[in-house]
């Protein structure tokens, strides 16, 4: 796949910082999917940059894992 940075799409979430690096782990198995990159580490707050043509897939996967990366206790 070629990365060109210059033509990802970003979104922006909250999640609840000690889940930084499940999120990064699980997408790190899905090659070329996203780049995550934390904005603000105690508030939580990651930047994810993603190829236009993985949103749908990129999508998915967020709202299926949307319940575990919210929990704050």
């Amino acid at each position: 796949m070629n990365m060109d940075v210059h033509q990802f799409k970003e979104l922006y979430l909250c999640i609840a910082p000690h889940r930084y690096h499940f999120l990064k782990s699980v997408l790190e198995g899905y090659d070329g999917l996203a780049i995550l990159s934390s904005v603000d580490g105690k508030a939580g707050t990651v930047r994810l940059r993603y190829p236009p043509e993985s949103e749908v897939l990129l999508f998915e996967l967020l709202a299926a894992l949307a319940p575990g990366l919210n929990k704050f206790a």
